[in-house]
């Protein structure tokens, strides 16, 4: 599957909590990123299936 690049700003701190999290999980920035985004899309997806 073709993957498409993406930029956005996060702040510091985040970024900090997410190295770290990142470094215990032995894990990628980009990983973690994926999941939270692969963990909001299941939320909403829920929600517009509850509101059909």
């Amino acid at each position: 599957m073709e993957k498409k690049h993406v930029t956005f700003r996060v702040e510091p701190a985040i970024i900090k909590k997410l190295k770290f999290l990142a470094v215990e999980k032995d894990r990628t920035l980009t990983d973690l990123f994926l999941e939270a985004i692969q963990d909001l899309l299941k939320k909403y997806e829920k929600k517009d299936k509850n509101n059909l």
